[in-house]
């Protein structure tokens, strides 16, 4: 506002102005070291403190970071593959924007998600016929890993495909029974865990 000038580094316009382009190519090329800036303006005919040089090093530098940290931050792994596994439409504004990033940057992971969504469309439809091609389309692709274990199970994949049953009640109760167990805090054996579970019979 003083002076209408964009460069958010200045912080003392009558000393260090007529500098800033010199320090921001010495910065670029790896001079960081305020004392060593100050010196060498001070050769130049610069009349100002070592404060006001390290000042604007400080600033520069926080700048620097924060525009590294913003750049470097990475997501775990588990919620890539949470965000490349649910279909577009549950997806919120930020992820899809998130997914539209990582797969410009790693082409094969678009391969990936509709690999994952045709499998997962093949369980919904009950389209066990189409194991055998996804198998093949797969083994070639980033989730071979997952492939070759579907293959080894076949069978198994296929009786979950085509029988009408689930195992999903007999997996609730254990969640539920692995629950109670925690919340006894290890304390309880198993005639009060059976008390719990069960009550007075």
């Amino acid at each position: 506002m003083r002076g209408q000038r964009s460069d958010i580094f200045r912080i003392r316009e009558s000393s260090l102005d007529l500098h800033l382009p010199w320090l921001d190519a010495q910065w670029a090329a790896g001079q960081h070291n305020a004392t060593d800036l100050w010196r060498r303006l001070r050769r130049s005919g610069f009349r100002g403190s070592l404060r006001v040089v390290g000042e604007w090093a400080t600033r520069r530098r926080r700048s620097d970071q924060a525009q590294a940290g913003e750049h470097s931050r990475t997501l775990a792994a588990r919620t890539i593959a949470r965000l490349l596994t649910i279909g577009w439409d549950a997806l919120t504004k930020a992820e899809t924007v998130t997914v539209a990033a990582i797969e410009g940057g790693v082409p094969l992971r678009v391969e990936a998600r509709e690999i994952v969504a045709a499998f997962q469309s093949m369980i919904r439809k009950k389209t066990a016929e189409e194991l055998e091609p996804w198998l093949q389309r797969a083994k070639a692709s980033l989730v071979a890993s997952f492939a070759n274990g579907v293959a080894k199970d076949r069978n198994a994949v296929i009786a979950a495909i085509t029988l009408p049953w689930s195992n999903g009640q007999t997996e609730g109760q254990i969640t539920k029974l692995k629950l109670v167990k925690r919340q006894m805090y290890g304390r309880g054996k198993l005639d009060i865990l059976q008390a719990r579970v069960i009550g007075p019979g």
